[in-house]
């Protein structure tokens, strides 16, 4: 009966990593400190930062054609940051970046129980209003889109970014 039980616990264990290894990357906490490493870890790549949250309307309009946009664009970096105010359940973040084909870019979620204090570090202006797009130069010159972004603009700059390559 112990063999039996013991059995089962080994192939549960197996079993469990072996759906951990193939499962896709989880949403990494978003905390002080974190903007200044995605900005040092994507210093010199053109990088498209946009803010986003599960209980934004135009965020679910938006998200699948960031993911399309991706797709297209592989020598840009997207990074997403959900950011919503209300409780920010990470499962529920993390189905929108799936179905929007987004689950293999680099994502964040705000993790900081002060967000205001987040929102700062990015951008001192900033009141916390998402959708929100920032565009990261190789040279590191930023353009920030509040509200939603329009593919046409991201196309174009994505174009000056080969151009200046």
């Amino acid at each position: 009966m112990k063999r039996r039980i013991a059995g089962i616990l080994c192939l549960g264990i197996l079993l469990a990593s072996g759906s951990a290894l193939g499962a896709q990357p989880a949403l990494k906490p978003f905390e002080r400190g974190t903007w200044q490493r995605v900005l040092r870890d994507h210093a010199g790549r053109p990088t498209l930062v946009h803010f986003w949250g599960v209980t934004c309307g135009p965020c679910k309009v938006e998200l699948p054609l960031l993911g399309q946009f991706a797709k297209d664009h592989p020598d840009i970096d997207v990074i997403t940051i959900s950011a919503d105010l209300v409780p920010n359940l990470p499962a529920a973040a993390q189905s929108m970046l799936d179905k929007a084909g987004l689950s293999s870019t680099e994502n964040f979620i705000f993790s900081d129980g002060f967000v205001e204090r987040s929102r700062f570090e990015i951008d001192p202006a900033w009141q916390g209003d998402i959708p929100r797009t920032m565009l990261i130069s190789q040279n590191g010159t930023i353009t920030t889109i509040e509200g939603s972004a329009e593919i046409a603009d991201l196309e174009k700059w994505s174009a000056e970014q080969r151009f200046s390559h």
